[in-house]
């Protein structure tokens, strides 16, 4: 098993992590609704969320806007651990907040895509034109399950779209060094996919792999479930996986891909930090851990977010 190093403990469904410019690192709590800070081994809350808080991004000005699927209902396994279930009876909708990190002040950016309501926000990127991708990942009930899509949208809270749709599932979401590529992972096929830009968001839509433009980007064999991402400075794609827990990492050229095992079945965030960006800092989310491990690439610079 990979060597790290714990960086917290007690967490309640952490994803979304931030690796900040002063050494802390942000992290979304799912099962708690807040948005938190871990910083030196201690534990705070920035500002509490409600519903269920996912991805998170800085954006340009230097807001934290998260990713809040509405909530789950959650499951206490007899060995401790958290699992997600279906959409919870407290459900209180899908959407877009942003957090002033100074005060904790919450406001709700989006909660519609032209009239349609989104329904479960999950992970987001900002490109450097200052707009931001987001995944709606859906929810999951007891006889039918969203669908959904990715859209683009103004941190001004002007203008969204939903650019992709349908799929199944999305939930991490990327952009190449170049900005020329978006990446997203499907969670239930275990599928990364990538769309070729066009211009700020917007994408070719020529077939590649799928009618919508979409070229798959060959994974490994085997049963795997794909959480979220984060790319290295090279370009290769890292996605935090399910059931096989860990880190698989992708070629956007495909070829053979790597997996770091990680002991929770469910890891599902990572992010760089550190000293030239070569700290992977990494979500173990039913065991409630954030922990960090040497990294052999550099991660890629992040927008808006001077490490």
């Amino acid at each position: 098993m990979t060597e790290f190093r714990i960086e917290a403990t007690g967490l309640q469904f952490p994803e979304g992590p931030i690796a900040m410019q002063d050494g802390s690192i942000l992290v979304v709590e799912i099962a708690r609704g807040t948005l938190t800070r871990v910083f030196n081994g201690d534990i705070s809350v920035i500002a509490n969320l409600g519903g269920g808080p996912n991805g998170a991004a800085i954006g340009p000005d230097n807001s934290c806007y998260v990713c809040n699927n509405g909530g789950f209902e959650w499951i206490k396994t007899t060995s401790g651990k958290l699992i997600p279930g279906e959409q919870s009876n407290t459900y209180s909708g899908g959407e877009i907040q942003k957090v002033d990190l100074d005060t904790g002040a919450v406001s709700s950016l989006y909660t519609h895509c032209k009239g349609e309501p989104l329904k479960g926000p999950n992970d987001i990127v900002f490109d450097k034109q200052g707009g931001f991708w987001f995944t709606d990942h859906g929810k999951t009930h007891s006889r039918s399950r969203d669908r959904t899509g990715v859209f683009y949208a103004q941190a001004d809270g002007s203008e969204i779209n939903e650019v992709i749709f349908p799929l199944e599932g999305p939930n991490g979401i990327g952009l190449s060094p170049k900005e020329d590529e978006l990446y997203i992972a499907e969670t239930p096929t275990g599928r990364l996919w990538a769309y070729e830009i066009s211009e700020p968001g917007k994408i070719h839509t020529t077939r590649r792999d799928k009618t919508d433009g979409g070229r798959l980007i060959e994974g490994p064999p085997g049963y795997y479930l794909y959480d979220s991402l984060a790319l290295d400075k090279d370009g290769n794609i890292c996605v935090a996986t399910l059931i096989h827990g860990g880190i698989t990492i992708l070629s956007p050229t495909g070829g053979t891909s790597k997996h770091i095992p990680l002991p929770d079945t469910l890891t599902t965030n990572i992010c760089f930090g550190g000293e030239r960006l070569k700290t992977a800092f990494v979500t173990l989310s039913s065991t409630g851990k954030l922990i960090s491990m040497p990294w052999g690439t550099e991660g890629l610079q992040l927008n808006f977010l001077n490490i």
